[in-house]
């Protein structure tokens, strides 16, 4: 597979470097990326601004975060794919807030230019951005390290005293420091339309479902109203076309008839 996950790999130079053996046995990093090949940081759990009042571990968090991307550009990743609950809680504080914006426009912004395309709707897999668009595409900022982030249970959109909910990761994208992807509001179904990725001759389907209340989750499985669309392929229309004047009661049933197409 043309697919890299790094995490694995740097989890174990991070232990080889923590626990001071010499360089010479330190975990080899391979910087020589073909134009085919997606190398991928995952990082899960940050739980930014844990314990930020102990005057010992209040900046643990923060410094285990930035080694992630630290690790990520040392290892020539395309992008870093954070896994829900970058935030502790779903209103992080202003000084967890400030530290967080430092280290990401330290870490993630940058002249050298992004190796992959998103070719699916990005006004549809981007909807927190002021023009709905993924981040490096922006031409009033210089994102070289794109980030890609789904909210978890601790750090889920939230109501203030309006209509409209956002999370903590709402205020990152807005400001192009982040990708916020796989939120899906309709208390009554839950459709996940994944962002498509291409480099060279590789292409991935990310898809991204942010965590949702189980009670609720549940009730849609039940109800079958929990899909996944696939990307559309030149075959897969011609069969559609084909099959158009089949019963509308087999497109029902059949989850293939979900489409997405790409640009």
């Amino acid at each position: 597979s043309n697919l890299t996950k790094m995490s694995d790999h740097s989890d174990q130079e991070s232990q080889t470097s923590s626990h001071g053996h010499s360089p010479s046995r330190a975990v080899s990093i391979d910087t020589n990326v073909d134009s085919n090949t997606l190398r991928i940081m995952v990082s899960t759990d940050n739980h930014l601004g844990y314990l930020e009042r102990d005057p010992i571990r209040g900046n643990d968090s923060f410094a285990a975060f930035e080694e992630v991307l630290l690790l990520s550009k040392r290892h020539k990743c395309d992008m870093v794919l954070l896994a829900g609950d970058l935030f502790h809680e779903n209103k992080p504080s202003r000084i967890t807030l400030h530290k967080t914006m430092g280290i990401l426009r330290r870490h993630t912004m940058g002249p050298n230019p992004v190796q992959f395309q998103i070719v699916s709707d990005q006004a549809q897999n981007f909807r927190s951005t002021i023009c709905n668009t993924v981040n490096y595409e922006d031409p009033y900022s210089c994102v070289d390290l794109p980030i890609f982030a789904i909210h978890g249970n601790h750090d889920d959109p939230t109501r203030d005293g309006g209509t409209e909910m956002l999370a903590a990761l709402d205020l990152l994208a807005v400001n192009h420091l982040v990708n916020y992807f796989g939120r899906h509001d309709e208390v009554d179904k839950v459709q996940v339309s994944p962002v498509l990725i291409q480099k060279g001759g590789t292409k991935v389907a990310l898809y991204g479902m942010g965590s949702m209340r189980d009670e609720r989750l549940n009730r849609m499985w039940q109800g079958k109203k929990v899909r996944f669309l696939k990307p559309s392929t030149p075959e897969g229309r011609n069969r559609r076309e084909n099959n158009k004047d089949d019963d509308s009661d087999d497109d029902d049933d059949d989850d293939d008839e979900k489409k997405i197409t790409t640009r």
